[in-house]
């Protein structure tokens, strides 16, 4: 099938390649120039396993292009996909001004009949708005249904989360938008849940809101488990045995980051409120995760009893491993504070090297105080104090001994549990975790 994806970011840019991949021909749409230079030169603006390599063998194949005009992207595309960002707005719900910008392009540029498929996450009635805009902007006199294909991917693992997923959700009001959709889905051989538009919309903030529940949870569990002497790691162990439970999201740390669920929690949280509902559950989540990020801060100064003149090694700042994303990431709430309290910080992320040096300019100089290293024996150099904050495998690899012979004063807050007490303490490592 002729598709069009709106957005060549996180969640177009992996559409489209993997739409590509299953035998259609696909366009994708951004209106950032520099960005579809990028893609056309074989580079994927976006750090995901895989992605690079997959958008450039079906670019060679011919089943892939991409292009800043909407003409030659929606004028004559059977289904067009729009992926683009709801980014938080400061009262914590979505803005949907990319949302409402792409469905008048698509309006005005669409000259036959055609799908428009909201992937973006977006709140319940969304689809409805869309739906109304594009009646008022629609200038060839098609016929334009709107349906809702929410996206479930998982930062690191999106292009697996795409071609295996566990199942597909597709939200219609009708049978033709339906079996349109489950023509585009047919080569993925996944299963595929149908319903209304509003619930498929709902689904998706069902979703990632009980696993945002799951992690504050979990959370909330090890720091009671640290008062009574527990050990949340063999708690956690037990747990995952149990399938009532799940074995997933139930590693207790500093909290999760990201571009869905601190932006998905506040943003159900806000359209409940507007409804005059309360989720109780999911606003206990999101102050639990707040308080939870700053939480080795607090170890730390209770060790130190000052950050003033403190020279801190992180290793880590994207806010999960397999991807380059800074976004709600607890490490630069935690480089903030530390720099705000006297702290010299060196840096070092395997992936986010990039987005880091972004940040810094954003943030100034910081008299000197604040560098990105290439590695990690870098950044522990003489350092008194070891953040972790990045569950990388190549930081899981380090022998507790290189703590102890790099740094000045050997201890390491450990933000993923991702060592062992005992072994670290053998190896003269101070060290602390979260839930033990």
């Amino acid at each position: 099938m002729k598709i069009s994806v709106a957005g060549a970011g996180y969640v177009g840019l992996v559409a489209a390649v993997c739409f590509a991949e299953k035998g259609h021909q696909v366009t994708c749409f951004d209106t950032n120039a520099e960005k579809i230079n990028q893609i056309t030169a074989g580079h994927s603006p976006v750090f995901e396993e895989g992605l690079e390599e997959l958008m450039q063998k079906n670019m060679r194949e011919g089943r892939f292009y991409c292009t800043c005009d909407p003409s030659l992207a929606y004028g004559s595309a059977e289904v067009i996909f729009i992926g683009v960002g709801t980014p938080q707005l400061p009262d914590g719900s979505a803005d949907l001004s990319y949302i409402a910008a792409a469905a008048r392009q698509i309006a005005e540029h669409a000259q036959r009949d055609c799908l428009v498929v909201v992937k973006s996450t977006v709140p319940v009635g969304t689809n409805d708005r869309v739906e109304r805009l594009i009646r008022a902007y629609k200038s060839h006199g098609v016929d334009i249904e709107v349906a809702s294909n929410p996206e479930f991917l998982a930062q690191g693992s999106a292009v697996r989360d795409t071609l295996k997923a566990q199942r597909i959700v597709i939200g219609t009001q009708s049978r033709k938008a339906e079996e349109t959709l489950r023509r585009v889905y047919q080569s993925f051989d996944i299963p595929i849940v149908s319903m209304s538009r509003r619930s498929a919309e709902m689904t998706k903030y069902a979703c990632n809101n009980f696993l945002a529940l799951k992690i504050s949870y979990m959370n909330e569990l090890a720091n009671l488990c640290e008062v009574l002497g527990a050990d949340i790691k063999e708690i956690e162990r037990a747990m995952a045995f149990d399938d009532r439970i799940g074995a997933r999201f139930l590693k207790a740390g500093i909290g999760y980051g990201g571009s869905c669920f601190p932006k998905d929690t506040k943003a159900l949280d806000r359209l409940a409120k507007e409804q005059g509902c309360s989720l109780q559950t999911v606003d206990a989540a999101i102050r639990v995760n707040e308080n939870q990020k700053t939480r080795l801060l607090k170890k730390a100064k209770e060790k130190l009893m000052t950050f003033c003149g403190v020279h801190a090694a992180v290793l880590g700042v994207a806010f999960k491993p397999g991807t380059d994303d800074l976004r709600e990431a607890p490490a630069i709430d935690n480089i903030r504070q530390l720099l705000k309290e006297g702290a010299s910080i060196k840096v070092y992320d395997p992936a986010a090297g990039n987005q880091f040096r972004e940040f810094c300019k954003s943030e100034g100089d910081a008299n000197g105080r604040l560098s990105l290293v290439s590695g990690w024996k870098e950044a522990l150099l003489e350092a008194d104090v070891c953040f972790i904050f990045t569950e990388w495998p190549e930081f899981q690899e380090i022998a507790p001994k290189m703590f102890a012979e790099y740094m000045r004063n050997p201890m390491v807050l450990d933000g993923r549990n991702i060592y062992d007490r005992r072994k670290m303490e053998e190896a003269g490592v101070e060290y602390e975790g979260i839930g033990s």
